[in-house]
């Protein structure tokens, strides 16, 4: 299955981890903790919830992945302020591979340049952020453009991972796995 990168760093929203972390894995997607230090370990900004950083952002390579998670939280601010994350998160969305971006994901995606005329959602403190970038807001909570999947809070969770998980991009990597993929995501019954 697919390799999903989780840019994370200290301070993130526990929930937009945890539960979209957890339908990845239900599915047999492997993850992979990028962040500011290899070795590191990150905490969310409730739950206190543990993420050891499996690769450092400076060293990921978008093409030994198949998709990206960027939780919300704070974790997304601290990151845009670091080139190498701004400049991951950015190749990322201009390869074409599934991102999915979630609350205040779209900190980081702002400072890349790369949501002029883009459709995207998140939280509410970064709407007049996202209309800056150029990009058209939509208040919904779950906004997909191409192989760009966002959600505003935790309270979209159930929908943006049915949307994540269903991405229109297959993320396995291989040619051709789009359809079988997307049938055995939709046959999965993840949040009950």
């Amino acid at each position: 299955m697919s390799r999903i990168a989780v840019i994370i760093t200290d301070m993130f929203e526990d929930s937009e981890f945890t539960e979209p972390a957890k339908a990845f894995r239900e599915a047999g997607h492997t993850l992979v903790h990028v962040g500011l230090k290899a070795g590191e370990t990150v905490h969310g900004k409730k739950d206190n919830t543990a993420v050891n950083i499996d690769e450092a952002v400076n060293t990921a390579k978008v093409e030994n992945l198949d998709a990206l998670l960027i939780p919300g939280g704070y974790s997304p601010d601290k990151l845009r302020v670091d080139e190498d994350a701004v400049r991951f998160a950015g190749d990322f969305v201009r390869s074409g591979k599934p991102v999915f971006a979630i609350c205040h994901a779209a900190q980081l995606l702002i400072p890349a340049d790369v949501l002029r005329g883009r459709k995207i959602t998140g939280y509410k403190s970064v709407i007049q952020d996202i209309k800056n970038a150029g990009a058209n807001f939509h208040d919904r909570e779950v906004v997909e453009d191409g192989t760009l999947v966002s959600s505003q809070d935790p309270g979209d969770l159930p929908a943006f991972i049915r949307a994540s998980l269903a991405a229109p991009v297959a993320i396995t990597g291989q040619e051709g796995a789009y359809a079988a993929r997307y049938v055995k995501f939709n046959r999965l019954n993840i949040l009950g």
